[in-house]
């Protein structure tokens, strides 16, 4: 028995800073009186929303308190939908895979992923995918990507019924820290270079499997056979 963890941004859906602009916009409205943020000095790939919001604060000197927090990621996941209309899409093969792992009994997925639950669900199910994923782990569990395995998997024996064994668990990302994450918790990584990061740079952090894209989807089932 399989179970999937897959990221969202870079893994999923090719955003197109569509979050990038979002929070600026809610960076703008909510702390600098309309004056423009820039966040591209933030490398943010494969962080969580909280950990973003920390950097942004501290980029702009605002105060990082728990109502600073929740004003901008609230106003930022308000802005997310005409951003990701504009901007985003979903990654070629993607939906031919969601689709055949839930006509499956021999494999379950989740998501494990840095956005907050409300971004993540704002996002897929802009593009009716939301609807393949019953649990997960989120920013809402911890700031800290690294933490964030553990509560996917307790989530994961809730809903099924099943304690998944870490050798046949695989976290599927497009960062280093997609795959830093799931080699704390014993489990196997697929690394995809459909995000920021080049092949080059996801092999040198020695995922169990690396692939350019999910545009053959033959090809991942060969990987998790």
């Amino acid at each position: 028995m399989k179970l999937l963890l897959w990221d969202i941004d870079g893994t999923l859906l090719a955003s197109g800073g569509a979050g990038m602009r979002a929070l600026e916009k809610a960076v703008s409205t909510e702390f600098l009186h309309g004056e423009p943020a820039d966040l591209t000095q933030i490398d943010w790939a494969g962080r969580t929303d909280r950990w973003i919001a920390e950097a942004i604060f501290a980029q702009y000197g605002i105060e990082h308190t728990p109502e600073h927090v929740t004003r901008l990621l609230d106003t930022y996941i308000g802005n997310l939908p005409d951003y990701l209309e504009r901007l985003s899409t979903v990654l070629p093969g993607i939906p031919e895979i969601l689709t055949a792992v839930d006509q499956r009994d021999d494999i379950h997925q989740g998501l494990l992923t840095g956005n907050l639950e409300r971004g993540a669900e704002t996002k897929l199910g802009h593009f009716d995918l939301w609807r393949h994923f019953a649990f997960g782990a989120f920013a809402d569990d911890s700031p800290r990507r690294n933490d964030l395995g553990p509560h996917a998997l307790r989530r994961a024996t809730t809903h099924t019924g099943i304690t998944f064994d870490p050798a046949n668990v695989w976290i599927i990302g497009d960062t280093p820290h997609d795959i830093a994450c799931g080699k704390v918790i014993g489990a196997r990584t697929l690394a995809v270079a459909t995000g920021h990061h080049s092949r080059e740079e996801l092999a040198a952090h020695q995922p169990d499997a690396l692939l350019n894209d999910f545009a053959d989807p033959a090809t991942f089932w060969t990987l998790l056979s």
